[in-house]
């Protein structure tokens, strides 16, 4: 399956779910600065259920557009848990969205550590009955990593796992293939 059948196949059944239940989805988008919101308007009909999208690349803009705290991209960094969860929470509180999804990760080549390697992304899910993120790592050059983390954001199984621990969204587990 191509990388594109995957992405539409995803994205139906999230957008399914969410235009059954009325509800809108946001995103604040980092190291995939704007797939993810482009990937959900690629859909025709998306405004029905995506409501807006942040490219938040710099830390200026996390904080600014999003209001994430100084003191927590100076304490944990720009790809952390605190960090996304922060970024979602900053989605909610700036649109008109029921759920948000954030990412922020190192796409390389420069820029990894040894305690935060190129390919670490940090995703989190948010609603208005709670939060989660969860941590992944991606092999490969730059566009790889940036498109492995827009996919496994949008991956059906993560945002139900996530979702059925916030206790909403049903996104159809087995629908997408």
């Amino acid at each position: 399956m191509t990388m594109a059948v995957e992405f539409e196949q995803q994205t139906t059944a999230l957008a399914a779910q969410l235009s059954r239940r009325n509800q809108l989805l946001a995103t604040a988008e980092s190291c995939t600065g704007g797939w993810l919101a482009k990937v959900c308007t690629d859909r025709a009909g998306s405004s029905g259920w995506f409501e807006r999208g942040f490219v938040t690349y710099s830390n200026a803009a996390k904080r600014e557009l999003l209001g994430v705290q100084a003191e927590t991209l100076a304490r944990h960094g720009a790809v952390s848990r605190e960090t996304v969860l922060e970024m979602v929470a900053g989605v909610l509180a700036h649109s008109h969205a029921h759920w948000a999804l954030a990412i922020s990760g190192i796409a390389g080549p420069g820029g990894g550590m040894p305690t935060k390697p190129v390919g670490l992304v940090w995703v989190a899910i948010c609603s208005n009955t709670g939060e989660h993120a969860w941590q992944f790592y991606f092999d490969g050059d730059r566009e790889a990593v940036r498109q492995a983390a827009a996919e496994a954001t949008l991956n059906s199984d993560v945002v139900n796992d996530a979702a059925d621990r916030l206790g909403g969204l049903d996104v159809v587990v087995n629908a997408v293939g």
